[in-house]
């Protein structure tokens, strides 16, 4: 009988201080190209075809940084421009795209007045049922005001229609939430499984685009919301998002990328080594990793070994508490996991 070993690096990570659209920003994703004055009343966009490469329906404020809202400052991220959607309304895009290729669609939003605010991503053509994602906004990871979120679909043609949604019937229709930096990345497959590593994307090379000039990470939805994780061979089971974060602001063990739990992979094999369908898990071995952070980075290995009773097994990283940074700026944190490996060894009993 083979013995399985998963090794895995748990870490606190600490902040450092046609366009293509295979990877980085959509045409005019900033919205940095706005409308004519002729084409505004106010803050209200009136044509739906005033900002290029976007069609817009429903109330689209074309938002400056620093604007003000009664006592609310509203800051946009990157550039000085951004664009609010009103209840019901939308902003598309057409792109041209590689038909049967997996895509990550990464944007940052920003919730303003609103409490329960939530946007909801598409794409057409569209033949699967649940290839849409409702993306909740009722918590903001970030102490900066804005997250910028990542969802994944699979390209049925060779032109698609990206669609940003927002769902709200709030009484104030100035309390929608604010949009900036949208972006694609092609989601090649990750490499196959081999006999140094049985999991796919141990190192969480694969993932959403990351903007270059953000130092929030990326947030990776579950898979309620997802048919398609853009965090490639993942799945998110917990009801709150998992972080996606880079080696650029956060410290990073292995590679250039990481990721916050909480997500799994299933695994199929046999005792023979062999890839099967199975069962299902039918029993369950947990291993508690405390790390205790000094804010400087650094990681702490940990291996758990199990006998696989069936043949398809779960590994799966879930954080327990739900933990602030200590600086009172309310931006939640938590453990780090990279350099995810499961290997096959010899019982030697």
């Amino acid at each position: 009988m083979l013995k399985f070993t998963a090794l895995f690096v748990v870490l606190c990570a600490t902040f450092h201080v046609a366009l293509s659209i295979t990877d980085g920003l959509l045409p005019n994703g900033n919205f940095e190209q706005g409308p004519k004055p002729s084409q505004m009343k106010g803050t209200k966009v009136t044509d739906p075809t005033a900002i290029p490469n976007w069609q817009l329906s429903g109330v689209i404020e074309y938002i400056k940084s620093g604007q003000k809202q009664g006592d609310m400052l509203l800051i946009v991220p990157e550039g000085q421009f951004a664009v609010r959607l009103g209840n019901e309304a939308s902003i598309r895009q057409k792109l041209k795209v590689t038909k049967g290729m997996f895509y990550s669609v990464t944007f940052s939003a920003a919730r303003t007045c609103a409490q329960e605010e939530r946007l909801n991503v598409s794409v057409r053509p569209n033949t699967e049922a649940k290839d849409w994602g409702m993306l909740p906004m009722q918590t903001m990871y970030s102490s900066d005001g804005w997250d910028s979120y990542a969802w994944g679909f699979l390209a049925e043609a060779s032109e698609v229609e990206v669609s940003i949604h927002n769902p709200g019937v709030e009484e104030d229709a100035a309390c929608g939430p604010l949009l900036d930096s949208v972006a694609l990345k092609a989601l090649p497959p990750p490499p196959r499984r081999t006999r140094g590593n049985m999991l796919k994307n141990g190192n969480f090379e694969h993932g959403p685009y990351v903007f270059p000039n953000t130092s929030w990470g990326v947030l990776v939805p579950s898979n309620i919301e997802d048919d398609h994780c853009p965090l490639l061979g993942w799945m998110v089971e917990s009801l709150k998002a998992v972080k996606y974060i880079d080696s650029d602001h956060f410290s990073v063990p292995e590679g250039r990328a990481s990721d916050r739990a909480h997500c799994r992979q299933r695994e199929r094999h046999s005792p023979s080594g062999q890839n099967h369908q199975g069962q299902g898990l039918r029993s369950h071995i947990f291993l508690g990793v405390p790390y205790e952070s000094k804010g400087k980075g650094g990681f702490k290995q940990a291996r758990l070994r199990f006998v696989a009773v069936s043949d398809r097994t779960r590994v799966r990283f879930l954080s327990s508490f739900y933990t602030m940074k200590n600086d009172n700026s309310g931006s939640l944190c938590g453990p780090v996991i990279d350099d995810v490996k499961l290997l096959g060894v010899r019982n030697p009993n």
